[in-house]
């Protein structure tokens, strides 16, 4: 990861901060140099673009041979552009406006800041220009302060372009006015990567989220499925028993009567049907108490039956209630699926760099 990505990163959720915003996070390289030479090749001025610390991030445009050959080739000729370059950096930012000075060469410089909502973050640093015919006097004496030919300075003076004072501000104004604007809609791009990053992150969460509900909710669904079907085979159990039930009910029935036949034999036996007697009052005693099983069975089944009843009620409700809760995950799912596409769709504009 590049230290510009990680700052960007490590500012989502607090997009209004701009300490440690860089230009080349607002506005490409590629994009700077690309504006840069074709201002400077429209304009006929020297260009180049720098960091909030004086630090180029373009390659110079359009530099005259009289500088890029003679001024910077020696040590104090470079000395008196570097301090030249930082007068127009530091000046701009002081004003917060375009600057235009002479530099250090006896060339008519200018300085445009690249501010965002009040902080300079850059500058774009220009001219190498005359406003007038030159008196080649200070520049012979410019040369041999600086240590190069004077002949052969004076004669590149020929080649610099001449661009009066007013002309030169005017498009020092306009850099301003465009790398200002265009430094507006980089950091309103950040911000918005910073948001759309944010908002990727939660809907993504929020579909795994939702996935795992609609996985629960397809379980529910089958559970409360396989539940139904098992209420209805103790239904079917309930009905058997309580058959089964009257079948026991009707032998105890029969069994009472061959009890009391018995009996009324037994009594006509005398004292020789005596002990077939008390078989007969067993077998009427066991009857009485199958038919009070069969009877506790039958309230049981009854209100198994009952419950079963209301529990299948209840089940099929929650069935479809489960079976219409999955429908809405699902729909839900494909809702934020959509959400998702329009989110890369937002991310990939908001990576979008100027070419």
């Amino acid at each position: 990861m590049t230290d510009d990505a990680a700052r960007s990163k490590d500012r989502r959720g607090n997009y209004q901060e701009l300490d440690n915003i860089s230009l080349t996070e607002i506005i490409s390289v590629e994009f700077l140099q690309k504006f840069q030479d074709a201002f400077s090749k429209a304009m006929g001025v020297a260009g180049l673009t720098t960091d909030d610390n004086g630090v180029p991030v373009t390659q110079p445009s359009n530099f005259t041979d009289f500088c890029m050959k003679l001024s910077r080739q020696t040590k104090e000729g470079a000395r008196r552009c570097r301090e030249s370059d930082a007068f127009g950096g530091k000046e701009s930012a002081r004003t917060g406006k375009p600057s235009v000075y002479y530099c250090g060469s006896g060339l008519m410089d200018f300085g445009a800041p690249i501010i965002i909502n009040g902080k300079q973050i850059g500058s774009v640093l220009g001219g190498q220009v005359l406003p007038e015919a030159p008196q080649k006097e200070k520049y012979i004496k410019i040369a041999e302060e600086i240590g190069v030919d004077p002949d052969e300075y004076v004669k590149a003076l020929d080649n610099v372009k001449i661009v009066s004072e007013e002309q030169l501000r005017a498009a020092a104004d306009l850099l301003f006015i465009v790398t200002s604007e265009i430094s507006q809609m980089g950091y309103q791009r950040l911000i918005l990567k910073g948001i759309v990053e944010k908002l990727y992150d939660s809907v993504t969460q929020m579909m795994s989220t939702v996935e795992e509900l609609t996985a629960t909710a397809t379980n529910v669904t089958e559970y409360q499925s396989q539940l139904n079907n098992e209420i209805k085979n103790v239904s079917t159990v309930s009905e058997k028993i309580e058959k089964l039930s009257e079948n026991v009910k009707g032998l105890a029935n029969q069994t009472k009567m061959l009890g009391l036949n018995a009996s009324i034999e037994a009594a006509r036996a005398g004292e020789a049907g005596r002990g077939f007697a008390v078989v007969a009052k067993e077998i009427n005693r066991m009857s009485d108490d199958s038919r009070k099983a069969v009877d506790s069975i039958q309230q049981f089944t009854s209100q198994i039956n009952n419950s079963v009843a209301q529990t299948s009620d209840m089940s099929s409700s929650t069935l479809e209630i489960t079976r219409q809760q999955e429908e809405a995950m699902k729909t839900i799912v494909e809702f934020v699926d959509e959400i998702v596409g329009m989110a890369e769709t937002l991310n990939n504009l908001s990576n979008y760099q100027h070419s």
